[in-house]
């Protein structure tokens, strides 16, 4: 079998965001389980949503009921889930929307994937690390996960008892210093505003 051959569009991307007025880009939100991904992501589109501008969240618990459907959660499937939901973040970016991506993402080497794949397609990537303490997260277990590693009823809860590598250099950093939600959220506009002209 022959490779696949890339088609370029006739219609460019500038052509398509100049005529409706986007510009795309990702936001991608890393961190522990509980530590207040979805919350800020949430807040995030409704803050993009009040000011005209075009958002979709790629929420990693419901990409895994279709487009990730197959994978479990050894790190070689969460690995292949995290280079699905980036490469589909990217497509999200170049059509205009700005992509919001809460996903814990444990491997530095995945997250750097998808910074790539934006960067080699001229595309804004906007890092953000979700840095909750981990006894604050254990605390809220939004999810019940916590307790279920510690009751020995499941494994493989990243920062507990599987790994999980902060970022080295993420362009936004919350959740450390008990930033409020809006105070987080605030903190990402303006990084798109510089980034991506939002």
């Amino acid at each position: 079998m022959t490779k696949p051959v890339w088609h370029e569009p006739l219609i460019s991307r500038t052509q398509r965001w100049n005529k409706h007025g986007l510009s795309g880009a990702t936001v991608w939100l890393t961190g522990l389980s509980g530590s207040g991904k979805s919350t800020i992501a949430n807040e995030l589109a409704r803050e993009l949503l009040n000011t005209s501008r075009l958002a979709y969240i790629l929420d990693a618990d419901n990409l895994r009921h279709g487009l990730s459907a197959g994978l479990g959660y050894s790190d070689d499937d969460r690995s292949e889930n995290i280079r699905r939901v980036a490469e589909v973040a990217c497509l999200f970016a170049d059509a205009g929307i700005v992509a919001i991506v809460p996903i814990i993402s444990p491997f530095i080497a995945s997250r750097e994937h998808a910074r790539k794949i934006h960067h080699d397609n001229e595309l804004a990537f906007v890092e953000v690390h979700v840095a909750t303490p981990i006894e604050e997260c254990e605390r809220r277990d939004t999810k019940g996960l916590y307790s279920k590693v510690r009751s020995g009823e499941m494994t493989g809860l990243s920062g507990v008892d599987s790994v999980y590598e902060p970022p080295k250099s993420p362009e936004i950093t919350v959740g450390a210093n008990s930033e409020t939600l809006e105070q987080s959220v605030a903190m990402i506009m303006a990084k798109l505003l510089t980034k991506a002209g939002k």
